[in-house]
């Protein structure tokens, strides 16, 4: 890999601001959208977490959302009282339990995923059809990048990054807790 000049990196760091702030701008409204409910933006993200992980353990999640134990036990205790988990013992170590999502999580999470779509597709509807091919590409080159960098990375964050190369080119932003 060859190093990048000065005005690369200044170019990619623009691009990161600006990218950033209108998924910001996208979210935020997709958020304010929403309709009332149980949990945080920080517990959307750790349900996201578990759909990825499913079956994972508590060790997995909190590596996962960078959180402490005592922290992301105490999140999975919240969201086990809301119904939107379930924890059960493992099938591999008595001492573990495995985490996935309830039927009222997922239900949840696609009410969520469906809210940012809604956002998101009148702004891609409103782009040229040249303009949209240069996304679905540019996307596809930032997985590939984002796989790369991650090639050292745990399983459950390769995964995230890492898709089928026939599938469409998709971004999903995890945002910080």
């Amino acid at each position: 890999m060859r190093p990048r000049s000065t005005s690369q990196s200044q170019k990619a760091a623009d691009t990161a601001a600006e990218v950033s702030g209108l998924l910001g701008v996208l979210f935020g409204r997709a958020q304010a959208k929403a309709p009332a409910g149980p949990v945080s933006a920080s517990q959307t993200r750790a349900l996201v977490a578990i759909e990825r992980l499913e079956g994972g353990n508590l060790r997995a999640l909190g590596q996962a959302l960078g959180s402490s134990a005592p922290a992301t036990s105490r999140l999975c205790d919240r969201l086990e009282a809301a119904g939107l988990i379930e924890r059960r013992l493992s099938t591999a170590s008595r001492r573990e339990l495995e985490l996935s999502l309830s039927r009222q999580g997922r239900a949840l999470l696609d009410e969520v995923r469906r809210r940012e779509m809604s956002e998101l597709q009148p702004v891609l509807g409103a782009m040229p059809p040249e303009a949209l091919d240069h996304l679905a590409k540019g996307l596809a080159a930032f997985r590939e990048a984002a796989a790369a960098a991650v090639d050292g990375a745990t399983e459950d964050v390769r995964r995230t990054v890492a898709q089928d190369p026939t599938d469409e080119p998709r971004l999903r932003i995890a945002r910080p807790a």
